[in-house]
C-alpha cells in the first residue's frame, strides 16, 4: 500500500474503508485485494464546468464511443465536440486519465464512453460483470456506490424480485449510500477481476432532477 493514501474510516469500527487523496497516484491501490473502488479528489476549474454545462445546454445528444489511445484521445474529442468553448479543455483532460488508465494497467488503448445523460443510465443498484472501469462526472451529480460491509448481497439484482433499492434490504437506510463528486475519477472493481468475482463494487447511476444534465466519461479494458 503507498504510504500517501489517506482513508476514509468507518467511525463505529474504525477500520479503513476505501483509499481516497487529491494525487492521482491513489489509483494504484485497485490493486490491493482489500478494495474495490479508489477515487482520485479533484475539483474542476470553476471555467471549465461553466464551459461544459454550456455545451450540455444547446446540445440534443452526445454518446461518443471509441477505442482510443493516449495518442489520439485528445484528437478524437476535439474533432468530435469542435465550435465548443469546453473543448481543448475537456479533451486535454481526457487524454491525460485515458494515459493514466492505459499505463495502470499496462495496454494501448482503452474503450471510451463520453455520454450527455438527462436520467439515469443504470439506476438500480449493480455489479459490473468486468475487471475494472474507470468513470469520472464532469458535469451534474456523481456516481453512488455502496461499502461490502453495508450491503447484503443476496438482495442484489434479480434476487431483489423486482423490489426497490431502498426496501429490499439491500442495505439499511440511506446513510449508507456514499457519493463521488464531479471532478473525481474513480476505479471501480468488478466481478470480472481475478479473485474478485463475489466482491464486485456495487454502485448505480444517481437519479437526475428535471431537466438536469450530466456528462459521464468511462474507460474500459478492451
Amino acid at each position: 500500500m503507498i504510504s500517501h493514501s489517506s482513508f476514509v474510516v468507518d467511525s463505529v469500527q474504525n477500520k479503513p474503508t476505501y483509499p481516497t487523496d487529491s494525487e492521482s497516484t491513489i489509483l494504484t491501490d485497485i490493486y490491493s485485494p482489500d478494495h474495490n473502488i479508489a477515487i482520485w479528489k479533484r475539483t474542476l476549474p470553476t471555467e471549465s464546468v461553466e464551459a461544459i454545462g454550456e455545451m450540455l445546454g444547446v446540445r440534443k445528444a452526445l454518446a461518443l464511443v471509441k477505442c482510443v489511445s493516449p495518442d489520439n484521445a485528445a484528437e478524437y474529442i476535439q474533432d468530435k465536440l469542435s465550435g465548443y468553448a469546453c473543448t481543448e479543455a475537456l479533451s486535454e483532460d481526457i487524454a491525460l486519465i485515458v494515459d493514466m488508465f492505459c499505463c495502470l494497467f499496462d495496454v494501448e488503448e482503452a474503450g471510451l464512453r463520453l455520454t450527455m445523460l438527462d436520467s439515469a443510465m443504470c439506476p438500480k443498484f449493480h455489479v459490473d460483470q468486468i475487471p475494472c472501469r474507470l468513470v469520472t462526472t464532469y458535469n451534474g451529480i456523481a456516481t453512488q456506490w455502496l461499502d461490502n460491509k453495508d450491503i447484503d448481497r443476496s438482495k442484489l439484482g434479480r434476487a431483489s424480485v423486482g423490489i426497490a433499492d431502498d426496501l429490499s434490504g439491500l442495505f439499511n437506510n440511506d446513510l449508507a449510500i456514499q457519493q463521488m463528486q464531479a471532478g473525481d475519477v474513480a476505479l471501480l472493481k468488478g466481478s470480472g477481476w481475478e479473485g474478485n468475482e463475489s466482491m464486485g463494487l456495487v454502485h448505480r447511476s444517481p437519479a437526475l432532477m428535471c431537466n438536469e444534465r450530466r456528462l459521464l466519461l468511462t474507460l474500459d479494458l478492451v
